[in-house]
């Protein structure tokens, strides 16, 4: 089956649907340096932040890793929270993702609402109390590219 999208549709959903990567941001306070930002993506409908956290070498079997469902997302200076939607290849709180070994790589990505297109900053919360809880603190998204796409019109 072949779908027909003519121009004007094509213009449109490319017009409407920019996206904003920022690839490896920079943010003022990590929690440490076994995890990290890998890219924030903007667009619309979704602020999507891609992470990777790398299992601690002083647990022989790894550790583990958990996500607390009441993650948010605010603009620097502000208490505008933007709550987690969904947690993609990391577990929620209490559930947990147990490593096997020290050194093990996971890669799991939090989605949130959209944020207005004037925000430079953003803290990425946990959990607000004191503990080894992953919060991120003014983060920079103030650059990034639009996603580009190209469009072969060649009809070889």
């Amino acid at each position: 089956m072949e779908i027909q999208i003519n121009e004007q549709t094509l213009e449109t959903i490319l017009i409407n649907t920019q996206i904003r990567i920022i690839k490896s941001p920079t943010a003022e306070y990590i929690p440490d340096s076994n995890v990290g930002i890998e890219s924030i993506s903007l667009d619309d409908n979704y602020t999507r932040i891609d992470f990777v956290y790398i299992s601690p070498k002083e647990y022989p079997n790894g550790g583990w890793v958990q996500m607390h469902g009441d993650s948010y997302i605010r603009p620097v200076g502000t208490d505008i929270k933007y709550k987690l939607i969904k947690a993609i290849n990391i577990p929620l709180a209490p559930n947990k993702h147990f490593f096997q070994k020290s050194g093990q790589v996971l890669k799991y990505t939090l989605l949130f609402p959209a944020l207005p297109k004037n925000i430079k900053q953003i803290d990425i919360i946990e959990k607000l109390v004191p503990g080894p809880y992953f919060n991120f603190f003014r983060v920079d998204i103030s650059h990034g590219q639009p996603l580009l796409i190209t469009i072969n019109n060649n009809q070889n």
